[in-house]
């Protein structure tokens, strides 16, 4: 059963306790944005400006990358050369027709590596459990999940999923967005997509469903927040590619989103909350989560945010397992959910546990990485340096 990068490419789909609680009903939200192993939605565009970054060196970094500091984070952030576009540009960019055009990655078979037990190839995925679409209007807590766009070229746009999670520094006022990896970097040898923007609760009133016409206010209820800065790890932007592989791994990012005022409410006070990351969560401790997002390769069509609720236990593997493992889940979501979260419930409060990068061509299956202490050093660095 090969896996594929969820989405990325132009022709494929890339709280307080009411909004927690609200968030355990879309707790079965079915993912369908990453059915093959993580794959950077498109190639990169032609002329796309690269940073100057030597490969090798970042390499070298990989073995260190556990001892680094905040320093250390924004050292690595700054090589990447992630340049904040005008957020004046962006406004008028997503208009209602890109919104509506833009597909979700599509994924690629992946020759899954072999590596001691268990491997990719040496597990038993589970049964297939067909995404479910969110009753409209969606619930309060479900705006804590929205849509992901990107610019892949000039004329060419690729959407992912993503989640609001709580920020550290600034209780109950985050403008944090947790997604894949892919969703916002090309991986190895490549550099930042463009004009990387998050639209929480899209299509909440279901206006834009069944090719409806809607309004830009209708598909956007809470407006466009356009990311201003982004942290993903050495891994990926070594290693990061169409297909499944080790770096899917380490298929995680984290954005820092602004309004279109560039001041005001908060992402977390305009949507009504956040989730909190949960690190470390074992798939054994989990005994079942719900995975959501927009998948938008048939038969979805990217205008439905759809869940899958698994209740079970993760199947755990690895590609290389040295590494932090793969969890993955039956689901039928497509290109498109990529990026989105993971959620499950510990001390009867909703978490974020992962999010979207593979699946598998079947469309049968989701995989996350397991967020572990590098994710979450990763995730305090950026907490900290933004709140400097």
């Amino acid at each position: 059963m090969p896996e594929t990068v969820r989405d990325r490419r132009p022709r494929r789909a890339r709280g307080r306790a009411a909004a927690a609680a609200a968030v355990l009903t879309v707790l079965s939200l079915n993912l369908t944005a990453c059915n093959d192993d993580p794959q950077p939605n498109a190639a990169p565009s032609a002329g796309a400006s690269k940073p100057g970054i030597d490969l090798k060196d970042i390499q070298a970094q990989l073995a260190n990358m556990k001892n680094w500091n905040s320093d250390d984070w924004e050292k690595f952030a700054s090589q990447l050369g992630f340049k904040p576009e005008d957020f004046q540009a962006i406004k008028g960019y997503w208009d209602l027709g890109k919104l509506q055009t833009a597909q979700g990655v599509k994924p690629k078979e992946a020759n899954a590596q072999q590596a001691r037990t268990p491997s990719r190839a040496e597990v038993t995925f589970p049964t297939a459990i067909p995404a479910r679409p969110e009753k409209h209007p969606y619930s309060p807590g479900t705006a804590v999940v929205g849509k992901i766009f990107m610019e892949i070229s000039e004329k060419s746009y690729a959407e992912c999923s993503g989640t609001v999670i709580a920020d550290p520094q600034h209780p109950g006022k985050s403008n944090l967005v947790w997604t894949a990896a892919h969703c916002v970097h090309e991986g190895k040898g490549g550099t930042f997509f463009k004009k990387i923007s998050f639209v929480p609760s899209y299509n909440k009133s279901g206006a834009a469903s069944g090719n409806k016409k809607a309004t830009f206010e209708q598909v956007a209820p809470f407006g466009v927040w356009a990311a201003d800065a982004v942290r993903v790890t050495p891994y990926w932007t070594a290693e990061g590619g169409e297909t499944g592989g080790p770096a899917s791994q380490y298929d995680f990012a984290i954005m820092h989103v602004h309004n279109e005022d560039g001041g005001g409410k908060s992402l977390e006070e305009t949507i009504g909350g956040s989730v909190p990351v949960w690190f470390n969560a074992q798939a054994d401790a989990v005994p079942s989560l719900s995975a959501y997002g927009y998948p938008a390769d048939t038969p979805f069509d990217g205008q439905e945010l759809e869940h899958c609720d698994s209740g079970v236990k993760a199947t755990v593997y690895g590609y290389d397992l040295s590494r932090p493992p793969m969890q993955s889940i039956g689901c039928t979501m497509t290109g498109g959910s990529s990026g989105g979260g993971w959620f499950a419930v510990q001390n009867k409060k909703v978490m974020l546990i992962g999010n979207t990068s593979v699946g598998n061509t079947q469309n049968t299956m989701l995989a996350s990485p397991t967020l572990t202490d590098d994710a979450r050093k990763m995730y305090e660095a950026f907490a900290q340096k933004l709140a400097k």
